[in-house]
């Protein structure tokens, strides 16, 4: 699995890069603040609504340590999604937020 650092993606961020961030947080982790594009698709859900991700797209995974976004990523990897683990997740991410 591939894996990003906090500062990497803030640092593809801050390059104009654009990118397609999912965010499997529950939804009153989220209120408190997230990466400004990110998608919340909790956890829980993400089986049910991975129809919604187009396979051709790369996504950058992030929970609030680290955990459940590599989960995710397993998941979405076994059905052949493309995707990268935000490793320390929200808990070592020092870019802004909305």
């Amino acid at each position: 699995m591939k894996q990003l650092t906090a500062k990497e993606v803030e640092k593809l961020l801050q390059e104009g890069k654009q990118l397609n961030i999912i965010d499997v947080r529950e939804a009153d982790e989220v209120a408190a603040g997230k990466i400004p594009g990110a998608i919340n698709i909790p956890l829980g859900l993400l089986e049910f609504r991975m129809n919604e991700l187009d396979k051709n797209k790369e996504y950058i995974l992030v929970c609030r340590s680290g955990g459940r976004s590599g989960r995710a990523a397993q998941l979405l990897e076994s059905h052949g999604y493309h995707v990268i683990n935000m490793t320390g997740g929200m808990l070592e991410w020092e870019g802004p937020v909305e």
